[in-house]
């Protein structure tokens, strides 16, 4: 449902505010769908930063994020989103830093989210971006191609056609669309390799540091966490990861036992059984 407070005016920048301190006294919302994936992305540093939000659930399976409610939110049509009394900002990576420039002094208490010093920040960036760029659009295709790919064969053709005119992106449009038919296994198989040199890639760097950026624990580790590493093993069992990537493995379960993550991983979830084991099936 939609929220019961008016939404600001669309835009990816609605709002501004001259100084920091100004933050603090301002209200924050939270569109996001299940914990996984770019929500729990942009969920766990609120939680980190121990800053209050209000949390709005925006249903995927009623597509709800097509719906003109939310399109005048974020004419995009895609979730997460951040309302910051009014300020509307959108894209993860760009969320997460927003938070770390708007609420510098709200952090963990082992260490900030974002490197303090340059090059922490610098090889921060260098995995977040390797993730973005790499991992994440790899990782989607076999979600899309598993999960989104049995909700759109369980469409109507006529309902299935006017949801394509509702999605706002091209782009998007398009991965329905191939969803429904099915992506190729020549695409699968190629999304498959890159996800295991990502694998091995990211296993050598554990080998050299605690967490990816170096010594502590970043927005590159929620990352990775949020987009593969929390369900690596349960979507490609074939990859043997607990072999494969051992290292990977025991960081994975300390990202796992912080307690932020672990409230983030109680929001809602709707997702039908069947999906949420990657099953290939609705029940």
């Amino acid at each position: 449902m939609p929220p019961a407070t008016s939404p600001p005016k669309a835009g990816p920048w609605t709002a501004a505010c001259s100084a920091p301190c100004e933050y603090e006294l301002m209200a924050l919302k939270y569109y996001h769908a299940e914990p996984l994936a770019n929500s729990l992305k942009s969920m766990v540093p609120l939680k980190e930063k121990g800053l209050a939000y209000e949390s709005i659930y925006v249903d995927l399976h009623k597509f709800e994020q097509h719906q003109p409610w939310f399109t005048a939110i974020n004419p995009e049509g895609q979730v997460p989103v951040l309302d910051h009394d009014g300020t509307i900002i959108t894209h993860t990576t760009v969320i997460n830093e927003y938070l770390e420039d708007a609420f510098p002094d709200a952090q963990p208490a082992d260490a900030p989210l974002r490197p303090r010093d340059p090059v922490g920040a610098a090889r921060m960036r260098y995995w977040n971006k390797f993730i973005d760029e790499h991992v994440m659009n790899y990782v989607s295709m076999h979600g899309w191609h598993r999960m989104v790919g049995v909700i759109a064969r369980n469409i109507e053709s006529g309902d299935f056609e006017k949801l394509l005119e509702s999605i706002p992106l091209p782009d998007q449009r398009k991965k329905w669309a191939t969803a429904r038919s099915g992506f190729s296994e020549s695409d699968l198989a190629n999304a498959t390799a890159k996800i295991e040199y990502a694998l091995d890639k990211i296993e050598k760097q554990l080998g050299e540091t605690k967490w990816l950026a170096g010594d502590t624990y970043t927005l590159a580790d929620i990352n990775f966490y949020s987009h593969c590493g929390a369900m690596v093993e349960r979507m490609f069992p074939e990859m043997e990861v607990a072999k494969r990537a051992p290292r990977l493995c025991e960081w994975r379960d300390r990202v796992a036992a912080r307690p932020a993550v672990a409230e983030a991983l109680k929001s809602e979830d709707r997702t039908a059984p069947g999906l949420r084991v990657w099953s290939g099936e609705v029940r």
